[in-house]
């Protein structure tokens, strides 16, 4: 069973030429938690989640708690949003390295590297590495799972 038969092939990115503040605009736009981000021929070059946006938002003082459960509120903080500057910076400042998988590789292979690298969707490529799909995790154990209705 390739990932191949079981993405999503309707995938949306963003060109490295973007900024913060439109890759943030594109994932509210889509409701998406994982953008790829790519370079001239639509190769994969890198993506950026939802988890890299949000922590612009965070104070930096949670970085210091071990346990965020006492806090009950952040007051004054909850209203704060990053500044203009941060938001109009290339999107490759933010950007993580891609980690990606042929479109031939097996379902529990992608399900592997999804939970060792603790991603909840995994862009596919093509042999020459332009961006063909994503697989979420849901994808993939949909299609392991409905596989369990023909064991006899």
């Amino acid at each position: 069973m390739e990932i191949s038969k079981y993405m999503k092939r309707h995938v949306v990115s963003i060109p490295e030429t973007s900024t913060i503040r439109e890759a943030a605009a594109v994932l509210v736009k889509h409701h998406i938690g994982l953008l790829p981000i790519v370079g001239k021929n639509k190769k994969l070059i890198g993506v950026v989640g939802l988890r890299d946006l949000l922590a612009l938002e965070l104070p930096d003082f949670i970085n210091f708690i071990a346990d965020v459960d006492y806090v009950h509120d952040f007051g004054a903080v909850e209203t704060t949003r990053p500044p203009a500057k941060t938001l109009d910076k290339s999107i490759t400042s933010l950007m993580n390295p891609a980690i990606s998988v042929p479109e031939d590789t097996g379902l529990l292979r992608v399900y592997a590297l999804m939970l060792q690298h603790q991603l909840h969707d995994m862009p596919v490529v093509s042999k020459d590495n332009e961006l063909v799909g994503v697989a979420s995790r849901v994808d993939i154990g949909a299609a392991i799972l409905s596989a369990w209705a023909k064991v006899e």
